[in-house]
């Protein structure tokens, strides 16, 4: 019996500069789930893509084969082969689940504690449960990394002192101008980063602020929230002319604001500073801004400075919540362990009890005369010789072994008891769970 390796792949704002990940970002989900789907190799599959991580969750009976094979699949031309082998990250079995959970509960972010991460994972996996490419064992994973992530936030006090990357833009422009107040500010984007920066500029004692989206009805909806105004993108240029401070994080391919835009508004604004953040990935915003007199611009990698806010206090905290991660580890693998072996040890209960009633019935057919009292007692006898018989297979298969793997001890019972049949078990599909 084949067994189904977990496989995680992916690249993140840790080993991977921005110029790299903007290549390696995925538009949507749909699309690449859907490729996924040609190769054969992949039983179940799952896929993330956010502005610091692009990975690739799945399981397969040929884990090796299919990490070319998804990389070659998603990411070939994108970057040369050298480059992606450099910055790639692959982790198996209990790895992967372990990566997944650290993911889940905030501790591999670029801020660790901010909590936009978990919706982040929550919204892929909805992609994948509605294409039906995750089952019984992604699925179980996925809702177990997000109730690991539960008991980090209720158990610990990571989130207290955290802070998200749109709090942390806010931050460096408060080091930028010193106080806000009175300033004006400019949103590119209508989702939810767009939105969490709002919240942070109005708390913060914004004078005004603008939100400019491709779609106006969002851009007024979002506005709408914070008694600021809306515009459309076509007119960008024009109204950061009045702001102070821009943060872009729209889901555009391309830039959508240029040097030669930036530098036309300069002497409208008789040289006032104007203050650039750019947390989107592929970048908004074209690099050469930077080159101008009296604009200042960030991209996300810049973030990292902000970062160092609260450091000790969140250190302490994610000491706490990486054994809560490791603890849940623990639980999913014994889970992934009883699994392989259920189909074997219901083969095996099944073949001992089909002896049993074998002999139960060629015995019971040459003795007349016997009350159905004595009939059962017989039948519990013998139900209970088999029980017993079975009880150190069983213990071999489900105990920890340090020198025997437990895929070869499947084997010795399989090939002891001839158990030639496999059990469908694995492939059910597992019931559908609100992840709300």
């Amino acid at each position: 019996m084949a067994r189904d390796s977990i496989v995680l792949l992916g690249v993140n704002h840790k080993k991977t500069p921005l110029e790299i990940r903007e290549k390696l970002a995925l538009n949507g989900y749909e699309e690449p789930l859907n490729r996924l789907r040609h190769l054969r190799g992949l039983k179940e599959y799952y896929l993330l893509s956010t502005c610091n991580r692009v990975e690739v969750l799945f399981a397969s009976e040929e884990p090796e084969q299919m990490r070319a094979e998804v990389l070659n699949l998603l990411f070939a031309g994108r970057v040369s082969s050298e480059q992606l082998e450099h910055c790639i990250y692959t982790h198996f079995g209990s790895e992967a689940v372990r990566h997944l959970f650290t993911v889940a509960a905030s501790l591999d972010s670029m801020i660790v504690g901010e909590a936009q991460i978990l919706g982040q994972l929550k919204e892929a996996f909805r992609h994948a449960s509605d294409l039906k490419t995750s089952g019984l064992i992604l699925n179980r994973l996925l809702h177990k990394a997000f109730s690991a992530a539960k008991r980090v936030r209720t158990e610990t006090r990571i989130g207290a002192s955290a802070v998200s990357i749109s709090y942390a833009a806010v931050e460096l422009g408060k080091k930028i101008f010193g106080d806000l107040n009175g300033k004006r500010a400019m949103l590119v984007g209508a989702g939810e980063m767009a939105e969490l920066a709002a919240e942070h500029l109005v708390g913060q004692g914004i004078a005004e602020v603008v939100v400019v989206n491709r779609t106006l009805e969002r851009a007024v909806n979002l506005a709408s929230r914070f008694k600021g105004r809306a515009a459309g993108l076509d007119e960008l240029v024009e109204q950061l002319a009045e702001a102070d401070i821009l943060i872009s994080s729209t889901g555009a391919t391309g830039l959508v604001l240029h040097k030669q835009d930036v530098a036309s508004i300069m002497p409208r604004r008789r040289n006032r500073p104007l203050f650039l953040i750019d947390i989107a990935v592929p970048r908004d915003l074209d690099p050469e801004i930077n080159t101008l007199d009296n604009v200042y611009l960030y991209d996300i990698d810049d973030l990292n400075n902000v970062v160092e806010m609260n450091r000790e206090q969140r250190d302490k905290e994610a000491i706490k919540a990486r054994r809560i991660v490791e603890e849940e580890t623990l639980k999913f693998m014994r889970w992934l362990e009883a699994m392989e072996v259920t189909p074997t040890i219901v083969e095996l209960q099944a073949a001992a009890e089909s002896i049993c009633r074998a002999e139960l019935e060629k015995t019971l057919a040459k003795l007349n005369g016997l009350g159905e009292k004595e009939r059962q007692s017989i039948e519990r006898m013998a139900s209970a010789i088999a029980g017993k018989m079975l009880h150190h297979p069983l213990q071999y298969l489900k105990a920890e072994h340090d020198c025997i793997d437990r895929q070869e001890r499947i084997s010795v019972i399989r090939s002891l008891f001839h158990l030639s049949g496999e059990s469908n078990i694995s492939s059910q599909p597992e019931q559908s769970v609100d992840v709300a």
